[in-house]
């Protein structure tokens, strides 16, 4: 009797580890196609690019056959490459602040809205994700340069008396930035604010708390998540932006992505590229770690409905 209940058990247990495996196959042969793509189109040139970055320069063939750290060495040395690596955080951190402050009362309108409004406000928070980025960059560029619609109005007003720098600046650059990974930011916020209770809004309110106390003491902390979540993708993607800085900053305004891009293709200096790209690559690493540890210690949790 009890020799047929384990033999019964163990057959149980034989069925669920090939269910089991089963699904761990599939799983694996749906990922396989996208893995695939993922490692040949993007980890292996990136391999290769870390690699060449530890050559030497040759001018006959672009990349040599010696070993050497002095890719990396002659760009962490060079003050000029130092203000060029501070200038590309400045921006991005710029960047990420200021879409923020814009982006948290637009997120809290949305999540309030019900029917159509609510449609209507995220279909125009999401419609610059439907304009080519190029197309973007050049109307700021008519707004924004000496004979644009900004400064011919403030001359026509009588504001200024000549023309204000505003293209190729640090200035366009960071809006041209905030306009582009906006609606980024302001879909993490949503996300986060509507995971929260409306309860415990009136209940704070019926407590006799001001709006003021409401949103930082409740709202604040409950959406923190959204908050860091959209600054890690809106940091990420304005600190290796290529396009936006290329139109709006030129060569007055250098970043690391347009660095890596004059040695490689301007250049065709390949090892100094793939350091200052990986280079690049490092800075965004660690930003996203300190980020993710300051999440994992931070309050996650949100009132559930």
């Amino acid at each position: 009797m009890q020799a047929g209940i384990g033999t019964e058990h163990d057959l149980l247990l034989q069925q669920k580890k090939k269910n089991l495996n089963k699904k761990r196959l599939d799983t694996w042969l749906l990922l396989l196609p996208t893995l695939g793509i993922f490692i040949f189109f993007f980890l292996l040139p990136l391999f290769f690019l870390f690699i060449t970055s530890f050559k030497n320069f040759d001018a006959s063939t672009g990349v040599g056959n010696e070993w050497t750290l002095q890719n990396y060495i002659k760009f962490m040395s060079d003050p000029f490459y130092l203000g060029v690596v501070w200038r590309t955080v400045k921006i991005a951190l710029l960047t990420t602040l200021i879409t923020i402050m814009i982006s948290y009362p637009v997120a809290f309108q949305i999540s309030r809205s019900k029917g159509r409004t609510r449609n209507y406000l995220t279909l125009l928070v999401l419609s610059p994700l439907l304009i080519s980025m190029v197309i973007r960059c050049y109307g700021w560029v008519i707004l924004l340069s000496n004979n644009g619609v900004v400064n011919n109005t403030l001359l026509k007003l009588g504001w200024i008396d000549q023309p204000l720098t505003l293209l190729y600046t640090e200035l366009s650059v960071v809006i041209g930035m905030v306009h582009v990974l906006f609606p980024y930011m302001v879909l993490s916020i949503m996300g986060s604010l509507e995971k929260i209770d409306p309860s415990v809004i009136r209940a704070s309110q019926n407590l006799g708390a001001s709006s003021f106390r409401t949103f930082f003491s409740i709202l604040l902390p409950l959406t923190l998540p959204g908050v860091f979540a959209g600054s890690v993708m809106v940091f990420s993607l304005s600190v290796s932006s290529f396009v936006t800085p290329a139109i709006l900053g030129g060569p007055q305004v250098k970043v690391m992505s347009y660095l890596t891009y004059e040695q490689v293709a301007v250049m065709l200096n390949w090892p100094y590229g793939g350091a200052i790209g990986f280079l690049l690559i490092l800075i965004a690493t660690i930003t996203i770690i300190a980020y993710s540890k300051i999440l994992a210690r931070s309050e996650k949790g949100v009132a559930i409905q």
